[in-house]
């Protein structure tokens, strides 16, 4: 049997495992009616399932509902039968509120820096290594709980982006939902879980998340007490479709910026008109929002930052053609550049520069736009 690494010290600049939000009240979440009532309804049943798959489009509210869920049934003061419990200002939800609360246990791609085998903790954070899985999942699992309070669960694990996970981390959790620890629960939250083997997800209790509409948006919008200007609203809210997590970085990455730069260039391009700058313009306001990512968080992978930054710009290039085809202009030529911009993904999965991944990817747009202007 191969040796466990010896636990070591993560890197210096890794001070602590990235901290979650303070949790919301369940009646608090927003937009997701059903999939709270269904976690309600599991409360007030008293027999919470061990295994849970929350699903749906990016940024609409898993994880924060997944915080919420385990807000309440790791603590005592939750009554079954009151929607208004647990007490916010119980032991448990301070400790929540800390993030400091020892048998809450989110295990992400963000935790790879303070693995203990030195090998992992210098991989880029694009998946969540089998050690991860293993260290911050299945070992503590196996574990008692910390505290021992008559909640409805002993012990909550979420796994932010389930999909990250390899298939050997994916056999490895298997065992774990196969052979559950009385009193854990573990939920995987993704918006790919077609990615996860079909025998997880058959031993899971199944939570589908939608989109929100605009009103539910504009009281994110609210709650958060973030404002965008007039003039691009319109523009943030369809760009972010529905996602809250979306619109919050439009507004941390000012991306509102970006479109206000690349829209006459991407209109440039719709008439088959070359612009040199518009493939370096996106490679620059990628690396720029990869650098002030890190920057703000010294443990993060510039690797994962450049990827997470390219796909905002990815989307906003596709934002540009869907809303052309709705508006049936050329309906055909948007279908084949959103297809161009699939394929610019498919580049950075393979790890192909990203100063050329746009530059070909504007190129292709614009031969693609000329060919079109000139059939017509």
């Amino acid at each position: 049997m191969a040796k466990r690494p010896a636990r070591q010290p993560p890197d210096a600049t890794a001070e602590a495992p990235p901290a979650h939000a303070p949790p919301l009240p369940l009646r608090e979440v927003l937009g997701q009616p059903h999939a709270v009532e269904a976690l309600r309804a599991a409360v007030r049943s008293r027999r919470v399932h061990h295994a849970w798959v929350f699903h749906g489009p990016e940024g609409v509210g898993k994880f924060t509902t997944a915080l919420a869920f385990a807000a309440s049934v790791l603590d005592p003061t939750t009554d079954p039968d009151d929607d208004r419990t647990p007490d916010p200002a119980s032991h448990v939800q301070r400790l929540l509120a800390a993030a400091a609360h020892p048998d809450l246990h989110v295990v992400n791609k963000e935790l790879t820096p303070f693995s203990r085998d030195s090998g992992v903790r210098g991989q880029k954070q694009r998946s969540i290594p089998f050690a991860v899985a293993e260290e911050f999942l299945v070992e503590p699992a196996t574990r008692t709980r910390n505290l021992h309070e008559p909640s409805l669960v002993a012990k909550v694990f979420i796994v932010d982006e389930a999909h990250l996970l390899g298939r050997d981390a994916q056999n490895l959790l298997l065992k774990t939902l196969e052979e559950p620890p009385e009193g854990t629960v573990i939920i995987l939250v993704t918006p790919a879980e077609e990615e996860l083997l079909p025998t997880i997800r058959s031993r899971c209790q199944r939570i589908p998340f939608l989109a929100l509409p605009d009103p539910d948006m504009r009281e994110w919008l609210r709650r958060a007490g973030a404002t965008i200007d007039a003039k691009h609203e319109s523009w943030a809210l369809r760009y972010a479709a529905g996602s809250p997590g979306v619109l919050q970085r439009v507004i941390e990455g000012n991306l509102t910026a970006w479109h206000e730069a690349l829209a006459p260039m991407l209109a440039d391009a719709d008439r088959g008109t070359f612009d040199l700058a518009i493939g370096a313009t996106m490679a620059k306001l990628v690396d720029e929002r990869a650098a002030a990512m890190v920057a703000r968080n010294p443990s993060a992978s510039k690797e994962a930052a450049n990827v997470a930054a390219a796909a905002d710009m990815l989307r906003l290039v596709a934002d540009h053609h869907h809303a052309a085809m709705r508006a049936s202009r050329r309906p055909g030529v948007r279908a084949r550049a959103i297809e161009l911009v699939a394929e610019a993904e498919r580049q950075i999965d393979r790890n192909v520069p990203l100063a050329f991944v746009f530059e070909n990817l504007a190129a292709q747009l614009v031969d693609m736009a000329s060919r079109a202007v000139a059939t017509r």
